[in-house]
């Protein structure tokens, strides 16, 4: 007999969502705001979730309020490809080509952060081009593109010396305070030109930038540019001066003060049900904890012992590029099989959401 999987989906709320769960359920015209965590590969576990969601749930409530995508690094990717005319084919598409990537190097050797830029940059074109301006004016959803702007001497531009040493200083920062952190990293957020981000920006230092057609791929290529992997992106148009990186730096799993937003909840698709401020802050677990800001979001992420039935017992991970850089084949099969099996994961969302009214655990 074929062992039966557990089960995949795990549900947990902030105490104001707790109570609309348990009176009302959740309906499609309750979400104001969808997050989309960085993250790289693990994301891909998300897709049956967020073909679901953005192709069927979500378009019911078409014209009952504005709904705000959030995103940084894979995550704004992610958002990115919902604003398409049909989000089904275009999650799937995005799937694909993330996992068949590949990269023009010599055999035995990773590739540089140019070659990764180029390979990024062409897949960014291949999904996005030419559909930029329209994608920024879908009747129903916003998009907010976050970025991480480099400061003072050592950030401001990228290079081979100063760009560790300010990483390094950052990362000091960091330890003392996420907010001393804006000394060095300041958020950039590029958001919808017709209706500003709902959620206050008041914890860290902060930008806001009208995202056109014009701006688009350099923000997008900007928000997944992760130090010494890709390259920062410079001067980027209608920003403010200096080198672009990784929106996940500042908001790796966007921690924000949703509680600060006038009215409805925030649906958070997310690989794990932890929300961590900044990457810098992956190994500090006292930041890990929920706060007051969350108290209106429902996170869908999947269970621990349902990823523990995954190849190799994990999420996929950008490190598996490193780990099968030999065997790609390998890690394209792992991958795939994941993102197969993550179609339980959306399936009981699906159950999950059908309910009246809905149990969740807390954050």
């Amino acid at each position: 007999m074929i062992p039966s999987r557990p089960r995949a989906l795990a549900v947990h709320a902030g105490p104001r969502a707790l109570a609309w769960l348990r009176e009302r359920g959740l309906q499609p015209a309750d979400v104001r705001a969808v997050p989309a965590a960085a993250g790289g590969a693990k994301g891909l576990v998300l897709n049956p979730l967020d073909r679901w969601l953005f192709g069927h749930w979500l378009p019911q409530a078409a014209g009952a309020a504005p709904v705000h995508l959030l995103g940084a690094s894979v995550g704004a990717w992610r958002m990115a490809c919902a604003l398409l005319p049909d989000p089904v084919a275009e999650f799937t598409r995005m799937a694909e080509g993330y996992i068949d990537q590949r990269f023009d190097t010599a055999p035995g050797q990773l590739p540089t952060a140019a070659e990764v830029s180029r390979v990024f940059a062409a897949n960014l074109q291949l999904q996005f081009g030419g559909r930029e301006a329209a994608l920024l004016q879908h009747p129903h959803w916003h998009l907010h593109v976050f970025t991480s702007r480099g400061r003072g001497p050592l950030l401001r531009r990228e290079g081979r010396l100063r760009t560790p040493l300010g990483l390094a200083g950052a990362a000091a920062a960091n330890l003392l305070h996420r907010r001393a952190l804006g000394g060095w990293m300041q958020r950039v957020v590029f958001s919808d030109a017709r209706l500003a981000l709902p959620v206050p920006l008041t914890d860290f230092s902060s930008r806001q930038v009208t995202l056109t057609p014009d701006n688009f791929h350099p923000a997008m290529q900007a928000s997944g540019s992760i130090p010494f992997v890709l390259q920062a992106v410079h001067d980027i148009p209608g920003a403010p001066p200096g080198a672009y990186w990784d929106g996940g730096i500042t908001d790796y799993h966007l921690h924000l003060d949703y509680a600060g937003m006038p009215e409805g909840l925030v649906l958070y698709p997310h690989f794990q049900h932890r929300v961590v401020p900044g990457w810098l802050d992956k190994p500090l677990k006292h930041r890990h904890r929920a706060s007051a800001k969350l108290d209106n979001l429902v996170v869908l992420s999947p269970r621990p012992d349902w990823v523990a039935t995954l190849p190799g017992g994990k999420l996929p991970d950008r490190i598996d590029f490193k780990a099968f850089w030999h065997d790609p084949a390998e890690r394209i099969r792992r991958w795939r099989a994941a993102v197969s099996a993550a179609q339980q994961l959306a399936d009981e969302a699906a159950d999950w959401l059908a309910k009246p009214t809905q149990d969740a655990l807390p954050l």
